[in-house]
């Protein structure tokens, strides 16, 4: 499967962007998946993951103000991102893995095998 990243941009801080993972030649259904993002000099982390079911895991620095959402129909997975923070600049990557169980989670990179070419999210302060 193929996973493209859009949505990112230039933003001000406090205000959303809403990025968008779509997937091509499988649909996402049986994947789980997450938004990771790497800032410069900084490793990768996981922002949000979320199960084949609609189960949900935030990083404690994005509670609150981002929601990940799943429209399998769609092959698609979204990061809405609210009140975001200078901090929040990142290159942001979407991943997926093949997953049997309706409610697992991954919140580890390697567990992940396939990635998104990754979207630039700039917050200006």
């Amino acid at each position: 499967v193929q996973l493209q990243a859009s949505g990112g941009g230039l933003v001000q801080a406090g205000g959303s962007l809403r990025l968008s993972c779509s997937a091509s030649g499988r649909t996402l259904s049986s994947y789980r998946m997450a938004w990771f993002r790497q800032a410069p000099g900084k490793e990768r982390e996981l922002v949000a993951a979320i199960s084949r079911g609609g189960s949900t895991y935030y990083v404690d620095s994005v509670k609150g103000r981002f929601a990940i959402s799943r429209d399998n129909a769609k092959s698609t997975v979204s990061l809405q991102m609210n009140i975001l923070k200078p901090e929040d600049t990142a290159v942001y990557y979407c991943a997926g893995s093949p997953s049997t169980s309706v409610l697992s989670l991954s919140l580890a990179a390697r567990n992940y095998n396939y990635w998104g070419q990754g979207t630039q999210v700039t917050v200006s302060s």
